[in-house]
């Protein structure tokens, strides 16, 4: 026979978990919570200060949002939309000066200035709100997801967390102050800045601009007129580049691109290495580096004058050449091909070599 109360205990299993399923989804702060929302007109602005942020690709005329708030405290947040000047905005409400949001395991903190209707980044002010992974403070964050149609002109506003975009035709700005950011098949303009994070674009056709205050670059695949990259502190790579002007500049951290295709290519680092493997002719190479030496593999149709300059290191020119004046041991000058071109490379501390693909 078996024991009543050890059926009853059985029993009501399946019924408290059936009830805490119930409540998760009627508490705003549960993970399984979530609200859509509608952000007509062709601007739209999303502003939120912990959590993850994906950006994909939507259906319809309008950009919609959908959020689900997280954490013991998530039910605190509130979500405001509206217009603000010409832009329809989403905005997530933090009613603390200190929150904690914890995406990993490492300590770390960030402040923002954020004003009462819950915008940043402009620098109109606000009140300091610090979040961080550990301690005291409103235990919450938001995961938003964005359903961007094509030809929008959207910008995504993120403290701490990860910022994702896919697939999305239009304007797009990614502004994160503490946040790894990936982009991947994008078509339009796309702008990412992180204060600390490092970026990761692939398949981009159109204008792309990435600046980072700390946090390596990885870049491929990328078809359009501009290709420009400034780290602060943070290594660029990159591969299979096809733009009509390519820049990057590095206060610390060496650049590796290969199979380059650029009319106009600027390369600055102030500490690192550069190694740049050319698939076409140029227009103006321009490479400049504080400490670190310079490979460049050039195609056998490339035609330029070059100069050459290296504070400390050597010259090493093989490719065919005309050697137009050696004007010191550490400063050469030459023509190679049809002179067309021109390329100027000098390093503070490196030696600079010149080779045939």
């Amino acid at each position: 026979m078996s024991n009543p109360r050890t059926v009853r205990r059985a029993g009501a299993v399946p019924a408290l978990a059936a009830a805490a399923a119930l409540a998760a989804l009627a508490v705003p702060g549960s993970a399984r919570a979530s609200e859509r929302f509608t952000l007509p007109g062709d601007e739209v602005a999303v502003y939120n200060l912990a959590g993850k942020m994906q950006v994909v690709a939507g259906r319809g005329s309008q950009v919609e949002a959908e959020v689900a708030r997280q954490g013991r405290d998530g039910g605190k947040l509130k979500v405001e939309t509206g217009r603000i000047g010409e832009r329809q905005t989403l905005r997530v409400i933090y009613p603390a000066n200190r929150v904690v949001y914890r995406s990993g395991e490492r300590r770390s903190s960030t402040t923002v200035r954020v004003r009462d209707d819950g915008t940043f980044d402009d620098d109109r002010g606000g009140r300091k709100v610090t979040v961080a992974t550990w301690g005291f403070g409103l235990q919450a964050g938001a995961d938003v997801t964005l359903y961007v149609p094509k030809g929008k002109q959207v910008a995504v506003h993120l403290g701490v967390g990860e910022a994702t975009v896919s697939n999305v035709e239009g304007d797009l700005r990614v502004d994160v102050h503490a946040a790894p950011v990936r982009a991947e098949h994008t078509r339009g303009r796309l702008k990412l800045d992180t204060g600390s994070g490092g970026v990761t674009v692939s398949d981009a056709q159109g204008d792309v601009t990435i600046d980072t205050g700390s946090g390596g670059v990885r870049v491929s695949s990328v078809r359009g007129g501009n290709l420009l990259v400034d780290t602060g502190s943070g290594g660029v790579t990159g591969d299979d580049l096809r733009v009509e002007r390519l820049s990057v500049d590095t206060g610390s951290g060496g650049v590796e691109l290969l199979a380059v295709s650029a009319a106009e290519i600027r390369l600055d680092t102030g500490s690192g290495h550069v190694r740049l493997d050319l698939r076409s002719d140029v227009r103006v190479l321009d490479v400049d580096t504080g400490s670190g030496g310079v490979t460049i593999t050039v195609p056998d149709q490339l035609g330029a004058d070059a100069e050459i300059e290296v504070g400390s290191g050597g010259i090493d020119i093989d490719v065919p050449h005309e050697v137009v004046g050696r004007i010191s041991r550490d400063h050469y000058r030459c023509r190679i091909g049809d002179g067309q071109g021109r390329i100027h490379i000098e390093t503070g501390s490196g030696g600079v070599r010149l080779r045939q693909g």
